[in-house]
């Protein structure tokens, strides 16, 4: 399964601005910096809870098969668009009646192809979140993401750990989707 980020979460002036209080900054020196390390954060924070926790969108290309795909991306909120990738890596638009979709629970889905198809693979393109934008994101996940975020900023200097520290995993650990085989 590759997947691939076509609109990364937008993180606004709210998530900065929050950060630079968390850290007691208010000049505009380190904002390019800080803005990075919030992605950063966000994608760590993805990484771990196997969930977006803001609304991007992504492509994720399946095999052509005509039993169910399980989507990587999660919780998905729709399917906004289905393209055959042809062998010679051009693109058709795939119709509604292509394909179907299967909602399941935790904002997961499966897709099955309806009709028999060539080429390379089909190209989904998702709309995922947990919340639509900065504001309404669930306050434990938005406070692990600012903690790490100023975690590695005070860090800089250091050889950072790999490992997100206890107290923004602890934030998280509820919001972690855990599955089997």
């Amino acid at each position: 399964m590759q997947r691939t980020i076509v609109q990364p979460p937008a993180l606004g002036d709210a998530a900065l601005a929050e950060l630079k209080h968390w850290l007691g900054i208010s000049r505009t020196n380190d904002d390019v910096a800080l803005t990075g390390l919030l992605e950063t954060s966000t994608a760590i924070c993805e990484a771990f809870i196997g969930q977006a926790p803001l609304r991007q969108t992504v492509e994720e290309i399946m095999p052509i098969c005509s039993s169910w795909h399980e989507l990587v991306s999660r919780p998905v909120h729709q399917l906004v668009a289905a393209t055959l990738i042809a062998s010679d890596a051009s693109r058709q638009s795939l119709g509604e009646p292509g394909y179907a979709i299967d909602w399941r629970g935790a904002g997961s889905a499966c897709v099955r192809l309806l009709q028999p198809l060539e080429g390379r693979g089909v190209a989904l393109q998702l709309e995922v979140g947990i919340a639509e934008d900065w504001a309404s994101l669930p306050a434990p996940l938005g406070q692990g993401i600012i903690r790490l975020a100023a975690h590695h900023f005070r860090d800089r200097e250091q050889k950072g750990s790999a490992v997100p520290p206890a107290s923004v995993t602890a934030l998280w650990r509820p919001w972690r989707s855990v599955r089997l085989g």
